[in-house]
């Protein structure tokens, strides 16, 4: 990922040093546990802890010349340890270390976006409450629809992040899984207990049934479930993108003090933030794509997968994590104009409330096609006029009047009726 999108608590997460301390930590447990099974001198596994370390450049230096990343690395671990080293990687395979260490860093990334998560979490239900009875437009097609209130659409999105939380906490325990099984999966040179002693160490299970390596539809998983995270950040800015239009403008985006919205025209105030984040959703998909392609390898193992992940796992979980700070940032400061809402739902002289007029003399024994024409026809002449009034309209037909007194017609305007039941609602959310 580019360094204009990577924020330091995900992004050393994958450096090449903590990818490679990764290594070196699978490595070193792989040693505790064949000393523990008494297949290697405990005074070795000592020396080797005491001793091993490794140098990044130097280990791209063989790798020049090797052209192997393991071999390279172990050969500068070695240059540490000295004799003690030949105990190391006894009956692995490349994969064994890379797929548990891969394991490592994507439950390190599940740790730090969680908490992010949580931050994200917290700001809507802040915003959800502090909005809970500021009425607004509802919108279907993007066309007025009727009254619903800002913080009941902010409830949906709390709804949609909680549900991703728990997607998270599953897909972290899914990817938590280590393979220490040798050249096919068959552990013809080494022990299924030197895997369960070692991934206990690491904190991880052991692979249900490895080939060389562990299936790629567990990887597959957890991309996409940062791409389904971005996919609800994109509906979130998309909406707050639609609300700032100079047109509509209920929400904006925070502007910050000699902020510039335009080289050209001064008065500019746009809503980046939302906009960025949309394309930054449009990335994650698209590795989610690539992740379901790395699923069919050839038989137990080919390395096609590993170049796509070099890219795609880093640059997915550094995007995830900016997206919601940022996410975060932008609903913490977001600008809310209740006026503008309340303005923008009586336009027209509230045809908004058409429903609550048809039904009403539907109530007063009126046929529901009749009320429907009724109510339908005022609406459209006012609809899109400058002086259009529906409400006018629906109190000056006689058709109307002859069933409904002034004060049930008053009645049919009262937002509140549409708000009744969301307190139900924010029950459920704690809002």
């Amino acid at each position: 990922m580019i360094e204009r999108y990577t924020l330091p608590e995900m992004g050393n997460l994958w450096t090449e040093t903590y990818k490679l301390k990764t290594w070196l930590q699978v490595e070193i447990a792989v040693c505790e546990a064949q000393a523990e099974l008494g297949y290697i001198p405990t005074e070795a596994v000592e020396e080797i802890k005491a001793k091993a370390n490794f140098d990044p450049k130097r280990v791209l230096e063989i790798e020049a010349e090797v052209r192997h990343d393991m071999i390279a690395f172990l050969t500068n671990v070695n240059e540490y340890v000295g004799d003690a080293g030949r105990y190391i990687h006894l009956g692995l395979t490349s994969s064994d270390v890379l797929d548990t260490a891969l394991a490592l860093q994507l439950v390190a990334s599940s740790n730090v976006l969680l908490e992010r998560l949580e931050d994200l979490i917290q700001a809507i239900r802040y915003q959800a409450q502090q909005h809970r009875n500021t009425v607004m437009i509802g919108r279907s097609h993007g066309i007025h629809a009727e009254p619903i209130t800002f913080g009941f659409k902010l409830a949906g999105w709390l709804a949609e992040v909680l549900r991703h939380r728990d997607r998270l906490v599953n897909v972290r325990q899914r990817v938590a899984v280590g393979k220490i099984s040798g050249a096919v999966g068959t552990y013809a040179n080494i022990e299924p207990r030197v895997e369960a002693i070692a991934c206990q160490k690491l904190g991880l299970e052991p692979d249900t049934a490895s080939t060389q390596v562990i299936s790629r539809d567990i990887h597959a998983e957890f991309v996409q479930a940062l791409a389904l995270l971005g996919a609800s950040i994109e509906r979130f800015a998309v909406e707050i993108r639609n609300l700032q239009k100079t047109d509509v403008l209920e929400v904006e985006e925070y502007f910050a003090k000699g902020q510039k919205g335009s080289s050209a025209m001064p008065h500019k105030r746009n809503p980046i933030r939302s906009e960025r984040l949309t394309g930054m959703a449009r990335i994650l998909r698209g590795n989610a794509v690539a992740a379901l392609e790395n699923v069919a390898l050839w038989h137990e193992r080919d390395i096609s997968h590993s170049s796509v992940e070099r890219m795609i796992l880093p640059d997915s979980c550094t995007l995830t994590h900016f997206m919601l700070v940022e996410t975060t940032d932008l609903v913490k400061n977001l600008l809310v104009y209740p006026e503008n809402m309340a303005r923008n739902m009586n336009v027209y002289g509230g045809v908004v409330f058409s429903q609550r007029v048809m039904l009403t003399l539907v109530e007063k024994g009126m046929k529901r096609e009749e009320a429907y024409a009724i109510v339908q026809s005022c609406a459209h002449q006012a609809w899109n006029k400058p002086e259009g009034n529906f409400r006018e309209l629906i109190s000056s037909d006689p058709r109307v009047t002859e069933r409904l007194s002034n004060e049930e017609i008053e009645e049919c305007f009262d937002p509140q009726r549409h708000l009744k039941h969301l307190d139900q609602i924010y029950q459920r959310l704690s809002i």
